[in-house]
């Protein structure tokens, strides 16, 4: 990890309360170069789209997948998208150039606490993962009556 960054979570985490989880992993991400490097990093190109006040689509281009070729998994605040071993298949069957590519991959997300994970489609090459921000009732802004 840069010494830069491992100064910015040190004066972070003195003037935050319950965000150690955040800034660990930032810094695994750091120390394994997992932002700077090409290894699979961009493959398969995404979007994560602002559908509304509280919701987020994660769109991911498969083109030449189908359903029974993903898996997408939710577990311990962690969205992983991943391609399935039995689908993937080198076979030429005549094709002169191959320039869609179906290759293994494995995409996470790392999805906040108060954040659900409503559902996916996979609609003309584009799988979109459908999220939701859910405000508890404790969270929600509220007048404070003065006595």
């Amino acid at each position: 990890m840069t010494n830069k960054a491992l100064s910015i979570f040190n004066q972070l985490r003195p003037v935050t309360i319950g965000f150690d989880n955040v800034f660990d992993h930032f810094e695994r991400m750091m120390d394994g170069d997992q932002i700077f490097s090409s290894g699979g990093v961009n493959y398969p190109p995404y979007n994560i789209v602002k559908t509304g006040e509280n919701t987020h689509d994660i769109e991911v281009a498969l083109a030449g997948f189908s359903k029974k070729d993903i898996d997408i998994e939710y577990k311990n605040n962690m969205l992983t998208i991943k391609s399935t071993k039995e689908s993937i298949s080198n076979k030429a069957d005549g094709v002169v150039h191959r320039g869609i590519s179906q290759r293994y991959f494995s995409k996470s997300f790392t999805i906040a606490d108060d954040v659900e994970v409503k559902g996916a489609e996979l609609k003309d090459g584009l799988l979109t993962v459908s999220l939701e921000r859910i405000i508890p009732e404790s969270k929600k802004a509220k007048k404070i009556d003065i006595k």
